[in-house]
């Protein structure tokens, strides 16, 4: 579907990558709904892109349905809402551990089956979910990240089939390490191996490819990370070992440190 004049509700706007796609969506003319927890992220947004804001936290699940409700009539959803949850399962606490999935799982969930029917009786809308190559392969320190990012995968490609001939696309676009915006960027931290980033425009650019021509999956990353995802899917235990000695516990380390600090 063209983007040129659809109502785009996006959720984690006030994160870096957000607030690229929100960019990018304005400029080719969606009109927008943005959701998050700062009214004070939110304002100037609004008048920047002339966009409708929702406050809400996705942790809450009152304030899900409040979201939905209030964005009734949504043609594309962009779930882009996560927290970072790297580090040590042990160092999470049970509570720290439910807001985590609620946010990078749950919300997008139920933000999709609270939206859908709408566009399933108009015949016509897309939802989006993006989320990380994570989602593909597992690291060191990252497990209750990728558990949410595994999660999303799996949810995005069983709700397009469910939702097939019914003029509803469902996609899931996976970004690698993002440079300049975004959590990876934020933690100054070299990627292991010396692997190539991607800018912020590309995932702007796969978000846009996902939706106007309804493709299931666009993992943005260079070739050799996407090569390399594959194969560490595939063999779980020869991936542990390659991710040792490309040096990824390093960056894991400085990433759980750079959240830390952020807490």
């Amino acid at each position: 579907m063209q983007i040129a004049g659809t109502t785009v509700l996006l959720t984690g706007v006030t994160g870096g990558i957000g607030g690229a796609i929100a960019a990018g969506m304005a400029a080719q003319g969606a009109h927008l709904i943005l959701t998050g927890r700062r009214r004070e992220a939110l304002a100037p947004l609004a008048d920047r892109y002339g966009a409708r804001t929702i406050l809400a936290d996705l942790a809450d699940d009152e304030d899900v349905r409040r979201l939905a409700e209030e964005a009734a009539g949504t043609d594309i959803v962009i779930a882009n809402a996560a927290l970072p949850s790297s580090g040590d399962l042990l160092d999470y606490t049970p509570a720290q551990i439910d807001r985590a999935l609620a946010v990078n799982l749950r919300a997008p969930a139920m933000l999709a089956r609270l939206l859908a029917p709408d566009m399933v009786t108009r015949g016509r809308g897309h939802i989006c979910f993006v989320g990380s190559l994570s989602g593909m392969a597992a690291t060191k320190s990252s497990s209750l990240y990728n558990a949410t990012k595994f999660g999303l995968r799996g949810l995005s490609l069983a709700f397009r089939q469910d939702l097939h001939g019914t003029g509803v696309g469902v996609s899931i676009v996976q970004p690698g390490f993002v440079r300049d915006l975004g959590m990876f960027a934020n933690t100054g931290s070299p990627t292991p191996g010396g692997v190539r980033t991607v800018a912020p425009q590309q995932v702007v650019k796969g978000v846009t490819r996902a939706i106007e021509r309804d493709i299931a999956e666009v993992n943005v990353a260079p070739l050799e990370l996407r090569f390399l995802t594959k194969i560490a899917s595939q063999f779980p235990g020869f991936a542990e070992r390659v991710q040792r000695r490309a040096g990824a516990e390093k960056t894991m380390n400085a990433i759980v440190a750079s959240q830390r600090a952020s807490r």
